[in-house]
């Protein structure tokens, strides 16, 4: 049977489609099949809401069959209206496990009142009430005897509700919040914070808004947000010190004295980088002045109007921005969601049927969440590449890590801020930083001394970011590195073998990948570091990738292949697996261990009852181990080319700290899962 959970809330304005996709990611993350449905949308307008939705990885719905009725078909006629709700959700249900049907935005409903009403389609929908209050500009009481009142009302529509959720609360009173909503309720509770850039503008709307022309500046850059906006019209040190991020400048066209510096401050990375800059007043910036800017990339976008610096100001101030304007908004508001509601809880009070299989975006989400319950500190040495400072901002609105990046601050910000990409919340560190260095390399030496390691070849040795970053991890500055977006495997890999070492019983480093099959997660090893591994190492990646298994909540069903099954073959090749097996059954007898086997009796249940019928590992293993890096990094390729299944990796198994290596092809979407893998390595290695 399909449950259904409806996203309602008593007045407009609350913010409901934030809770709607952070749901819709909980139930992605469990539940095989997930539909959404809107009751009431606009006429002669797509609903942007829903078709944000409707995007989302993992649903599988059109618009048309997504949506109920109109507006204006509901004024119209109520009650027929109702049943033609109920028919078309019921035309959709069937294919889904759970559906999301997501409440009106007071928009225009006037009889019955619309909260009535939402009641009433919650009750013939038979679905259970997420609400949804509003918290902005309300202090604990007001938000407490709004969710009451809403309680209230839809309790009067026999409605079951399982979950209160106050939304746009004031940050100061978020624990005193869910402490009033849980004295309310047994229910599901949360309160989920205030944040600006949900509602922030983009500058092409504030501009559009008072309708300004572009005359200087990158006209691409005018899709980023604007969280606030400064009227400048005093000197410049006083305007300088009323600066901050992500702000548009108004200014009288007249005071081009302001201009170069607002433009230098911009680009200097000492001061806040700006959205844009509005000229009032018409007038044109000088000649003289334009020339100025002409030896220099100039990105920021600068933008001339003939109104007064009052009503632009007015204007601009009183301009919205849509919560599905930019990806960046749709990642901040997954991540405030994440952080601040027990996804656990959550998913016990819906009752819906858990997935019978793991898929690879069910397993993505999973990996996200991992990441922000305990947020590691991971350095990223490679920040020249602008892979690295993409990969950056979309880690920074997932709040899946905490971020350092190694290199010039000023050339950072400028070159992120020229691209459109946020870094804020990033730790950026200077590797020339004299004392830095001079303490970096004092330990190197300390620790290498035995190799006749100078004071003077360590300060050499750390220009070298690979060295810095890890001597970073080494000092507990960071949890974890990734690099190999422009160094090799083996220079990244070399740092960590110097100086962080393997861990206590294990003598070998060795590669994994995470292959996401279309029903399932495996984990191949070693795919990307060991030529020809003895006995002893393939029993060290054995167990090595067991514990990495666990660390990604996979079940570890370990496989320790040959071209010979059970006692069945002989040679030096199979024996050392032979051998390599137990060594494993000896160090680890907890382990779920089967060798030597076949791959296709490893993955095959039928082939499995032929080759070993009483295995509790053959036909269903989880860690698939190769005799060599030959067979284990052609299968992977084979594999992921054949079945479509997703590789992510390498994942460097065996160290001390956690990590990992870029050089498969540093795609930003490779370098992203990277991060995150690494700082769920991290919480394993600290736990």
């Amino acid at each position: 049977m399909t449950r259904s959970i409806y996203v309602a809330a008593p007045e407009g304005q609350t913010g409901k489609s934030v809770v709607a996709l952070g749901l819709l990611d909980t139930l992605l993350r469990e539940v095989e099949s997930v539909g959404v449905f809107r009751p009431l949308v606009p006429a002669g307008q797509h609903d942007d809401i829903l078709e944000m939705l409707l995007d989302l990885p993992g649903i599988n719905l059109s618009y048309d069959d997504a949506i109920g009725i109109t507006y204006d078909e509901m004024r119209t006629d109520p009650e027929s209206a109702l049943t033609t709700i109920v028919e078309k959700y019921g035309r959709i249900s069937p294919r889904f496990d759970a559906i999301v049907v997501l409440g009106s935005d007071y928009a225009d409903v006037t009889s019955p009142t619309e909260l009535a009403f939402n009641a009433d389609i919650a009750a013939n929908l038979n679905a259970a009430l997420l609400l949804v209050v509003n918290g902005f500009g309300r202090d604990v009481r007001e938000i407490r005897d709004a969710a009451d009142a809403a309680l209230n009302e839809f309790t009067a529509h026999h409605v079951q509700t399982i979950g209160v959720i106050a939304n746009r609360v004031d940050p100061a009173i978020l624990d005193e919040t869910s402490e009033a909503l849980r004295q309310l309720t047994h229910l599901v509770v949360a309160a989920l914070p205030a944040e600006p850039l949900l509602i922030a503008p983009t500058l092409r709307a504030q501009f559009e808004a008072v309708g300004a022309t572009q005359v200087l500046g990158n006209p691409d850059l005018l899709e980023r947000e604007s969280q606030d906006a400064i009227v400048a019209a005093m000197t410049l040190p006083n305007v300088l010190s009323r600066l901050v991020t992500e702000a548009t400048v108004i200014m009288p066209g007249d005071r081009s004295d302001l201009l170069p510096g607002l433009i230098l401050a911009h680009h200097s990375g000492s001061f806040p980088q700006l959205t844009g800059v509005i000229l009032t007043g018409g007038y044109p910036i000088p000649e003289n002045v334009v020339k100025l800017f002409d030896g220099m990339h100039l990105d920021l976008p600068i933008g001339m109007t003939d109104q007064g610096t009052y009503t632009t100001a007015k204007d601009v101030f009183n301009t919205r921005g849509h919560f599905t304007s930019s990806p960046r908004k749709v990642e901040t508001a997954r991540r405030i969601f994440s952080e601040q509601v027990d996804s656990a809880e959550l998913i016990k009070a819906l009752e819906v049927p858990a997935a019978s299989v793991i898929t690879p975006l069910m397993f993505g989400y999973q990996l996200n969440e991992l990441a922000r319950r305990d947020r590691r500190r991971i350095v990223m040495p490679e920040s020249s590449d602008d892979r690295i400072l993409e990969s950056a901002s979309i880690l920074l609105q997932r709040g899946v890590a905490d971020l350092i990046l190694l290199g010039d601050p000023v050339e950072i910000k400028t070159r992120a801020s020229a691209m459109g990409w946020v870094l804020d919340g990033a730790e950026i560190v200077n590797p020339n930083d004299p004392e830095l260095v001079e303490r970096f390399a004092q330990e190197y030496a300390t620790l290498r001394a035995h190799k006749g390691v100078t004071l003077e070849q360590a300060r050499e040795k750390l220009k070298d970011l690979s060295y810095f970053g890890t001597m970073m991890v080494h000092l507990g500055m960071a949890d974890g590195m990734v690099s190999g977006a422009i160094n090799t495997t083996a220079n990244t890999i070399r740092p960590s073998l110097e100086f962080i070492k393997t861990k206590p019983g294990v003598k070998v480093v060795s590669g994994s990948f995470l292959m996401c099959m279309p029903d399932r997660v495996h984990v191949y090893a070693d795919c990307a570091v060991n030529p020809d591994p003895t006995a002893e190492q393939l029993a060290d990646i054995a167990i090595s990738s067991a514990e990495t298994a666990i660390a990604f909540g996979i079940e570890p069903r370990v496989a320790m292949l040959s071209y010979s099954t059970g006692s069945s073959g002989s040679g030096a090749d199979v024996d050392k697996v032979r051998q390599a097996t137990e060594l494993v059954r000896e160090r680890r007898p907890d382990i779920a261990l089967e060798g030597p086997i076949q791959f296709d009796a490893a993955v095959d249940p039928d082939v499995a009852k032929t080759k070993l019928p009483n295995s509790p590992v053959a036909g269903k293993a989880t860690v698939f181990i190769f005799p060599d890096l030959n067979t284990g990094n052609n299968t992977y390729k084979a594999v992921q080319r054949s079945s479509g299944a997703v590789a992510i990796g390498p994942i460097l198994q065996g160290l001390k700290k956690a990590v990992n290596d870029l050089s498969r092809g540093a795609l930003v979407e490779d370098i992203v899962n990277t991060v995150v893998i690494t700082a769920i390595q991290a919480q394993a290695e600290a736990n």
